[in-house]
């Protein structure tokens, strides 16, 4: 095998992804195979909204955008029965002291189903081996601004490539792009109780989704001893766990947003989580049981 078996899209549906997939709609790079959107199960509404238009555009050039799951990172993080894949909380000790919790959740929810699905359009299921040079491309939306979060797939059977990086795009010329094609409203990549949201971000939230607000409210409260499972097996994590960085109840925080907090709003998405702290990424099928 010398090229790739097809190219796929990996699509967040922020603003990034977002143009990739437009450009390809109208043939200004080359087209995409399939789309693939990791949903968490827990993305705001904006995002779902966003993805339905993209939905639509996307048919017009007979590119399929397909949703997978790796099941729903609220209902999980909250069930006593599931293995807790860490989310980047924000944490106080016992005594005061301060840090976040490791990061699992893009593995878990965002990288994990795409290799899924992935292995599943080669046919060659977990665990069976994928032969060697048998590979997609995967185009990932990372503009120049952000190309220090440029980095390869950790596995041969996908061989990243960064579009916006060859036509020398920063996110400002992403969401001109966008806005030009009337998506200027394209929303940031993130499930919907995302620690790594700006003030701004949960301004936002707060303002234009009540429901999505109330929920967060409630999650952060949820939280606050940490994973469900521990402390149903009577071993309880030590300090409190908190969504926002003031490490204080969600609903109680003043929200200041600051200037240049648009210019901040990077998603999470797969392999592209401007947060370097996560944990080593995994090949493994959906119903793994944990070491």
């Amino acid at each position: 095998m010398t090229g790739p078996v097809a190219r796929y899209l990996s699509l967040g549906a922020g603003v990034q992804s977002s143009t990739l997939l437009l450009l390809a709609i109208q043939g200004r790079i080359p087209s995409f195979d399939a789309a693939v959107f990791a949903d968490t199960g827990w993305e705001p509404a904006a995002v779902y909204s966003h993805l339905r238009r993209l939905e639509e555009l996307a048919a017009t050039a007979g590119t399929p955008i397909v949703r997978v799951s790796a099941g729903n990172i609220r209902d999980d993080a909250l069930n006593p029965q599931h293995r807790f894949a860490s989310m980047p909380l924000f944490t106080l000790g016992p005594d005061g002291e301060r840090g976040m919790a490791r990061r699992q959740c893009t593995s878990e929810y965002k990288i994990r189903p795409i290799k899924t699905e992935v292995r599943r359009r080669l046919g060659y299921p977990y665990p069976a081996r994928v032969p060697a040079g048998v590979f997609v491309q995967m185009a990932i939306g990372i503009s120049v601004d952000e190309v220090q979060r440029a980095r390869d797939a950790d596995v041969a059977y996908m061989r990243n490539t960064f579009p916006l990086l060859d036509l020398g795009w920063r996110r400002g010329d992403c969401s001109a792009f966008l806005a030009e094609h009337g998506l200027a409203d394209t929303p940031r990549s993130a499930c919907l109780g995302c620690p790594y949201r700006s003030d701004l971000e949960w301004v936002k939230v707060r303002d234009n989704d009540p429901a999505g607000w109330s929920d967060a409210v409630a999650f952060d409260a949820a939280i606050r001893r940490g994973s469900a499972r521990a402390n149903a097996a009577g071993q309880p994590l030590r300090g409190r766990f908190f969504l926002h960085r003031q490490r204080i109840p969600l609903e109680q925080v003043q929200l200041r947003p600051q200037r240049g907090d648009e210019d901040e709003e990077q998603g999470c998405g797969p392999w592209t989580c401007p947060h370097p702290t996560a944990a080593a990424e995994f090949d493994a099928p959906p119903d793994r049981t944990p070491r």
